[in-house]
């Protein structure tokens, strides 16, 4: 390349580069635990999210304070929802619609009202929310998205809601100092297992100014894991163990309540 044209382009790459607004503010965040441990006597647990907000020497003022919005998705699985009606007298499944992998646990954490956080067009680009996440639907062979009103997605939502599995709280986010700020992940007792992504972003007057993310995974323990492992890593040993139980159990049973 021409020497002066290579000084040319260098020359364009600085200005850009300074003239391009650089974040002023950071995220650092981490979790109580990275590992939650389940078994039979598990009622659910609350994870503890630490976040805080660090700043430079370009920082400037925000008279409308932090937005903080934290994402926690868990294992994605498809999910079939159907639709009832009555025909002759009797409640029957008439229509059915595939949700492609939607997450399996979905909570939306925030400090404020999402309209408090940012416009309507940025809480759809950066999926705010139950209503603005996206739940992909196959509707004839097509993977699109539906609007939030749509029948089928309502109802995934409300079912997901009953079982606490999905969530949308404004005032699970507390800020302890102007910087500093911890919110509490409410995992139920069904909560499935597997792993779990925390997106946390930070918003100000609108705008998105930084994001992070981390997270943790849910896994059984005790003897349930052991008879999950045995299960999945010895499949011939367990399904020969397990009709050896049922076949004693029945001749033990005919033992106890023969009548003679």
């Amino acid at each position: 390349m021409n020497p002066g044209r290579l000084a040319a382009a260098l020359a364009a790459l600085a200005w850009i580069a300074g003239a391009a607004p650089a974040a002023a503010e950071r995220l650092i965040i981490s979790l109580s635990t990275h590992r939650v441990l389940i078994n039979s006597n598990f009622t659910g647990v609350d994870l503890t999210l630490f976040g805080a907000i660090e700043t430079d020497a370009g920082s400037v003022g925000r008279a409308g304070g932090y937005a903080i919005v934290v994402t926690v998705t868990g294992p994605r699985q498809s999910v079939v929802t159907w639709r009832k009606e009555r025909v002759l007298g009797i409640w029957v499944n008439t229509s059915a619609r595939t949700f492609v992998e939607p997450p399996s646990y979905l909570a939306v954490l925030t400090n404020r009202p999402l309209d408090a956080v940012a416009g309507p067009e940025a809480l759809r680009r950066f999926q705010v929310g139950l209503r603005q996440f996206l739940l992909p639907q196959d509707i004839a062979g097509d993977i699109a998205e539906v609007a939030a009103d749509d029948q089928f997605r309502q109802a995934l939502v409300r079912v997901k809601r009953e079982h606490g599995l999905y969530r949308e709280q404004t005032n699970a986010v507390t800020f302890l100092t102007p910087a500093l700020f911890r919110a509490a992940i409410p995992l139920p007792a069904n909560v499935p297992v597997g792993e779990y992504v925390v997106d946390v972003k930070l918003f100000a007057d609108g705008v998105m100014l930084s994001r992070e993310s981390t997270a943790f995974e849910i896994i059984k323990a005790g003897f349930e894991q052991y008879v999950a492992s045995a299960a999945r890593e010895h499949g011939l040993v367990y399904g020969l163990a397990t009709a050896a139980l049922a076949l004693f159990a029945g001749w033990l049973g005919s033992i106890v309540f023969r009548r003679d």
